[in-house]
């Protein structure tokens, strides 16, 4: 039973993703309805699904494909037009499927019998024939001679299939049965391969077919019953016989089939009549090829037989699948290792043994080695969570009265799993709203001049150890008047405030903000944005808006690459450790009680000419103790501009394995969370953005003031 769950559970993964992969190419082929890739790609799809679920058990699955499968073959063959009736019903069935994948009690049956009915009526109307011609077919007319049926085919059809099919959860026999579904014949089971018990493997699939198929359903039919096992199967299909071909003819002898097959040669077949030997022999013996040439052919052909093999074996091997949870196991043990490989190397300095230091160089350069190729793993495509959006584009703007189509750009770039499975919903809020209240309907945007179909852009692209996503519309803009309005309703802000954009802009982000007149199924309640920067948050990661009335707005989400190990660089404030993300690092200099007494009383310092402003982790956190006369700061970069951080003494850069901090400390918004070192002190890691905000906002009050 426990092998049956694994394998229903390897149907399910690859199914999601063949649903996925469908879901895109149902968008695209509304776009070009008549591009015959696209189509088989649907087709291929749901067959594949449908095969694949009856192994596993899955009946209500293949029935319910069954009818989407026969009017998507009708599709491809030139009989079914694509409407966009049509890919609105297939992606209701492609939901479908997916809820019965999950097995989800709240499905609703109902829609899917619906859904089934649809389908059926489109395959057996008009006699099975189309139910909607093509706009470019002529229109029948009372003389119209009828539709000609396809001529029947007769097939010779080998399959050999792998020998740990079993293994695999697949049933060979339910193909056989497939195929002879498809017309109608006889079939051969093949034993001969089955050995004796003393070398039988119970688990191994010795028999392989013979099948004799006579069908009008055509080869691409046949050839998709092995679609997902054709890559390392033997499977041969010749036709023998064509209904009114005169060259194939249906009386053949014995020795004609046994030679067609292959068991046979003409002059083996000639010398059990009592004539002369095999064909190499035969040339040998009479002089008209050299018997070295003959051995030359025959070890070429055997040299591209095997390079053929190794090619499949190596194409078959190129990837597998891992388990998420083995993965995030992996990068929890790389973490460990890290630490112990920082308490190793802190320890080959105290010793100052050169053999030690050494050994402890090259596990430090295997380490590194080990972390960069475990989080290379972890790395995913953004691309994949960008096609989603898609479908959430095109269905919403349907149900608004709108004309939206979504660009993405960057859909290469690579980022943390861990991160891109948090941001799914912070980017559908992000989109709903540009499609909500972003774009405007199209008879306001050909008012303004503007083309009457809005664009989303969606975008991505590494900036150092972040990601940045732009989500840019060019559709109204933001009403800093109305958000400013609603600001001083809610006591966000005074009447009288001065606020840059950015600052208002900003003010969307606060929780339970909205400017929307009437609450919708898509917005309004003010919560979108609210659980937007929620996310972000969580993510260590920032919001920039930037709008431009009547142009469009633009939102960027500074995420980074990942949230397990980074590099840090490691500072001290009396006794306790602080950690700061390099990468938010610029440079460090020296502050003196004379620079600071300069700046009287406010904690401002003179960098080349520019003034930037520092936080002392010491008042922050009031650790105890005097400062040292001359401190150290380090500046940094962060959304707001750069500021420092004054700490007594800098280590330098340090490899972090980020820990979550326990729930006491969910609140401490300076903290984004702690790591071991070395000699199993607790070392805090700084949340630059967050700690910084709030000190730049005093700073800018205090100069205001």
């Amino acid at each position: 039973m426990a092998a049956i769950d694994k394998h229903k559970d390897m149907f399910r993964d690859e199914a999601q993703e063949l649903l996925a992969e469908l879901e895109v190419s149902l968008l695209e082929l509304e776009e070009s309805p008549d591009d015959k890739n696209i189509i088989g790609k649907v087709f291929r799809a749901m067959h594949t699904i449908k095969g694949s679920g009856g192994m596993f058990g899955f009946d209500d699955i293949v029935a319910f494909t069954h009818g989407i499968e026969t009017a998507y073959d009708l599709i491809r063959n030139g009989k079914l037009a694509v409407t966009k009736d049509i890919i609105d019903l297939t992606l209701r069935a492609r939901d479908c499927i997916r809820e019965m994948l999950e097995e989800s009690a709240s499905m609703d049956r109902k829609a899917a019998d619906e859904i089934s009915a649809a389908f059926k009526a489109m395959a057996e109307q008009d006699g099975g024939k189309s139910a909607v011609k093509k706009a470019a077919a002529p229109k029948k007319t009372a003389s119209a001679a009828p539709q000609e049926k396809n001529a029947e085919v007769t097939y010779r059809i080998s399959f050999r299939p792998p020998k740990d099919i079993f293994l695999r959860g697949i049933d060979p026999l339910n193909m056989v049965r497939e195929l002879t579904g498809l017309g109608w014949g006889k079939v051969v089971a093949q034993i001969s391969d089955i050995p004796f018990l003393e070398d039988f493997d119970a688990d191994a699939c010795y028999t392989y077919w013979d099948i004799i198929l006579t069908t009008d359903k055509g080869l691409d039919a046949i050839k998709d019953v092995f679609i997902f096992i054709e890559d390392d199967s033997q499977i041969k299909i010749d036709i023998i016989h064509t209904e009114g071909d005169p060259e194939h003819n249906a009386e053949k002898k014995i020795g004609e089939i046994l030679i067609e097959r292959g068991f046979l040669s003409h002059e083996t077949l000639q010398q059990v009549l009592g004539e002369k030997k095999l064909i190499g022999q035969i040339l040998i013996d009479e002089g008209i090829v050299p018997r070295e040439q003959v051995q030359s052919a025959l070890i070429e052909q055997q040299h591209l037989k095997e390079l053929q093999d190794k090619k499949k074996n190596e194409d078959s091997a190129s990837s597998i699948r891992v388990s998420s949870d083995k993965l995030d196991k992996l990068v929890n043990l790389v973490g460990e290792l890290v630490t112990v490989q920082s308490r190793l190397s802190q320890t080959a300095a105290i010793e100052n043994n050169i053999i030690f230091s050494a050994i402890s160089e090259e596990v430090e350069r295997l380490t590194t080695d080990l972390r960069d190729t475990t989080m290379n793993i972890r790395m995913l495509a953004i691309g994949s969570t960008f096609t989603k959006f898609r479908r959430l584009v095109r269905d919403l703007s349907n149900d608004l009265g709108k004309e939206i189509e979504i660009e993405t750009e960057g859909a290469e770039t690579e980022l943390d799993k861990t991160v891109i499975e948090k941001l799914n919903d912070p980017l559908v809020h992000l989109i709903r709203n540009s499609i909500d209240h972003g774009i405007e309907m199209p008879q306001e945007r050909v008012a303004a001049g503007k083309p009457g179909k809005g664009t989303i852009h969606l975008s991505a692209q590494h900036s150092g150890a972040y990601v940045l996503i732009r989500i840019k519309d060019d559709g109204g803009g933001l009403n800093t008047a109305a958000i400013r309005a609603k600001a001083v309703e809610k006591g966000l802000v005074t009447e009288g405030q001065e606020l840059s954009d950015k600052e208002i802009f900003a003010l969307i982000l606060a929780p339970g903000f909205s400017t929307a007149q009437r609450v919708t199924n898509v917005s309004g309640r003010g919560v979108g944005m609210d659980v937007v920067k929620q996310a972000i948050d969580a993510l260590r990661g920032t919001i920039e808006i930037d709008s431009v009335p009547g142009t469009g707005t633009t939102i960027t989400l500074r995420l980074p690459l990942t949230l397990a190990i980074i590099d840090g660089f490691l500072i001290k404030v009396g006794a306790e450790f602080f950690v700061i993300p390099l990468s938010s690092v610029a440079e460090c200099m020296e502050l003196t009680c004379n620079q600071a007494s300069q700046a009287h009383g406010r904690n401002i310092v003179n960098l080349r000419g520019t003034v930037v402003p520092f936080i002392r982790l010491r008042d922050v956190f009031r650790i105890e103790g005097e400062s040292p006369a001359i401190e150290h700061l380090v500046i940094t970069e962060t959304e707001g501009g750069r500021i420092g951080i004054v700490a007594d003494n800098i280590i330098g850069e340090h490899q972090t394995v980020i820990k979550n901090l326990g729930t006491m400390y969910r609140g401490v918004n300076c903290l984004s969370g702690a790591t071991i070192l070395g000699d199993g002190t607790v070392a805090l890691i700084i949340d630059v953005q967050q700690i910084s905000g709030e000190e730049i906002r005093k700073e800018q009050m205090v100069t205001r003031n």
